[in-house]
Formats: C-alpha cells, sequence, structure tokens
C-alpha cells in the first residue's frame, strides 16, 4: 500500500494515511495502532493521572532498607574492583564549588519534570502524529522501572553506610528535593536503580535530537542527558550504574512503542490525515 507524504518547512514526512501497524488486523485494533490526532485534556488528565499512579506505586514498595544499603555496597565494591568508581571523587569535586553544587541541586529537583513536560507540550503540538508512540516509549520506560525498585532496593550514595558521600541538599540546604529533609518521608529513598533521570532525560533528548530542525536545539538535546549524568552522580543521587538501568529501560520502552506501531516512534508521520465528519474516513493529509 502506498504512503500519501506531505513536506513540511522543516524537510520531513508529515503525513501517511495508515502507518504499517494498521493495514491489518481487525478492526479495534486497527483503530488503537493508528496515529490520530491528541485530544488536549484527554492528555492533560492522562499524564496526571499516569505520574500520580507511578508515585503512588513507587512508594508503596516497601522500603528494604538492609537489602538496599547491601545492594549499595556490592556496586560500590564492584565498581572499585574494576576501576569505575568515579561517584565519590565527582561529588566532593563539585561539592567545593558551592554556587555549582547549589545549581545542580536545584537542576535535580525541577529540570527532570520541567524539560520532560516541555517536550511533550512540543510534541502535541508540532508533531501530533508521533506524539502517542513517543508518549508510549516515556510511559513504558517509566512501567518497568517500577519492577526494577520492587526487585532490586537500591540505596543512592548519599545513603550508604560509611561511603563518605555528601548529601548535597542537606549540606547546602537548597529547597526541592524528595530525597531529603523533610520532604524524604514522602518518597522511598531506596529506589535508585534504575534512574528515571537518566531514563528520561535520554527521552527528552533523543526526541529532540530526532524531531527538531534547529541545529543548536539539536545540540542542547544531546548535552541535556549528559549533563543530567553529571547531575546525579555530584548530588550522590545515583551511582552511574543507575544511569545505565535507566537506559535499558528505555530501549524496553522503544521496543515496545516500535512493536505497537509498526515502526520506530520518529519515523511516523509528522501529522495525522483529517477525518470526512461523520465517515470516520481519513481526507489528504494537511500540511504543517
Amino acid at each position: 500500500m502506498g504512503d500519501t507524504t506531505v513536506t513540511t518547512p522543516e524537510g520531513r514526512e508529515a503525513a501517511i494515511p495508515h502507518p504499517v501497524a494498521a493495514e491489518t488486523g481487525p478492526g479495534p485494533l486497527r483503530r488503537l495502532r493508528t496515529p490520530r490526532r491528541p485530544r488536549f485534556w484527554f492528555e492533560i488528565l492522562l499524564i496526571a493521572v499516569s505520574y500520580w499512579t507511578y508515585s503512588l506505586v513507587r512508594n508503596a514498595v516497601p522500603e528494604q532498607k538492609a537489602e538496599a544499603l547491601r545492594n549499595a555496597d556490592w556496586i560500590w565494591k564492584a565498581e572499585q574492583q574494576l576501576g569505575i568508581a568515579v561517584e565519590q571523587s565527582v561529588n566532593h569535586a563539585v561539592n567545593s564549588v558551592t554556587w555549582l553544587i547549589i545549581g545542580m541541586n536545584y537542576y535535580y529537583a525541577t529540570l527532570h519534570f520541567v524539560v520532560t513536560l516541555g517536550v511533550l507540550v512540543w510534541l502535541y503540538r508540532r508533531h501530533p502524529g508521533r506524539y502517542a508512540a513517543t508518549r508510549l516509549v516515556l510511559f513504558a520506560t517509566t512501567a518497568v522501572a517500577l519492577v526494577g525498585y520492587y526487585l532490586y532496593p537500591l540505596a543512592p550514595p548519599r545513603l550508604m553506610n560509611g561511603g563518605d558521600f555528601i548529601d548535597t541538599v542537606m549540606v547546602h540546604q537548597t529547597w526541592g528535593s524528595m530525597a531529603s529533609g523533610d520532604l524524604k518521608h514522602m518518597s522511598n529513598q531506596y529506589a535508585a536503580m534504575p534512574s528515571m533521570h537518566i531514563g528520561w532525560s535520554v527521552w527528552c533528548g533523543l526526541t529532540i535530537y530526532a524531531l527538531a530542525s534547529i541545529p543548536w536545539v539539536r545540540v542542547l538535546g544531546l548535552l541535556y542527558p549528559a549533563l543530567t549524568l553529571v547531575v546525579i552522580v555530584a548530588t550522590a543521587n545515583h551511582f552511574w550504574l543507575d544511569a545505565v538501568g535507566g537506559m535499558l529501560c528505555l530501549a524496553f520502552g522503544f521496543a515496545v512503542a516500535t512493536i505497537w506501531y509498526g515502526r520506530q516512534p520518529y519515523a511516523l508521520p509528522q501529522r495525522v490525515p483529517t477525518r470526512a465528519r461523520g465517515t470516520g474516513r481519513p481526507l489528504l493529509p494537511t500540511r504543517a
């Protein structure tokens, strides 16, 4: 079946009547697997309910403190034996520069949410045909991370026994972290593996790099997860191996979305075809 495309000012494919995954299969399944224009209020409600559910489940995982501390000791010793235990050196070096570590504390507490929501809004407005599939990547990534929190409780470096790591939020009394101070009782302190700061930031970075048309914006997309990795290590909230876990979860998310839609999310049409009123049949795609 031939594809109908429209070239946008960005020079990217705009729309096709039916994605590969929608060409076969029963009617209801075909409709579910066909990219369609997202509905604003539905998306707001879906994201809010999904994040609430994620937080509820994450915090409902038992805080298996003893096992989490044993796992942290094991990871730290394994890294030392392999000569890749750099977290403590980075933590102490960055903490010695007050303005830098304070900035990183606020970065850790805020950009994780702000940038992710910003990318979702951008996708909704500029790439509605790719929005649902790319959002599915994020949701599947987060869902499988919950399994990791349950199966492998892990204390962050700042909570290790005798690890000599600096809890930078406690030392500098910065605002916003759910991991320190009075707010720590509202969050599971032993759910460090995998790191969703990395899972979400790499999702943001790849999405921006793949779909943005401005070169410097694409470069910023790649720099964002790299800087996030430095931040989670410098603030002693994660081992760098937690970042590997986050990227494995992201790979799972991409696999789920690719299987469901029949192609990689960024390869889907930028825009969806307008449907004729009352018929449900697609018209020719509109220009971006």
